[in-house]
């Protein structure tokens, strides 16, 4: 009876091994979208916010083409991975139930290269995300609700 409990206990116990390496992989990519994609309280939303945080936030070794800031706070951004907030949206995506405050930031020029320049699109729109443990940790799109 107790060597066949041997393997399912040697199961259990690597079981709870591996589940903080996934929890923290999981939050490892939710940091990942803050530094990405979150700020709280923008200094602006123009032209030259774009040029600057792109560089504060390393989105410019190339260029990157196009990245959305959303503003307001993380309980709200976490919300959308449950009910509270979202909703189911095309597969394993999840849709805002209220619009954020966002700030669109579109690379001008030609070259990938820096200095890069950007252009700010500010406005209001529900956004998604893909969620995982239940936390956001990636940014798909922003669009005003019909």
């Amino acid at each position: 009876m107790v060597m066949g409990l041997g393997p399912l206990l040697l199961v259990f116990v690597l079981g709870l091994g591996l589940t903080p390496l996934t929890l923290a992989q999981g939050d490892f990519r939710y940091r990942d979208f803050l530094t990405k994609h979150y700020d709280a309280k923008p200094t602006g939303r123009n032209d030259r916010y774009c040029d600057s945080m792109m560089v504060r936030r390393g989105l410019t070794t190339p260029c990157k083409d196009t990245n959305t800031f959303i503003h307001g706070k993380k309980t709200s951004i976490k919300a959308i991975c449950g009910d509270k907030n979202g909703e189911t949206y095309n597969g394993n995506l999840r849709i805002s139930k209220t619009p954020f405050q966002v700030t669109t930031c579109k690379h001008v020029g030609g070259s990938p290269r820096p200095p890069c320049r950007y252009r700010a699109t500010p406005g209001y729109r529900n956004i998604v995300v893909a969620c995982e443990n239940g936390l956001p940790v990636h940014f798909d799109e922003s669009f005003f609700r019909p």
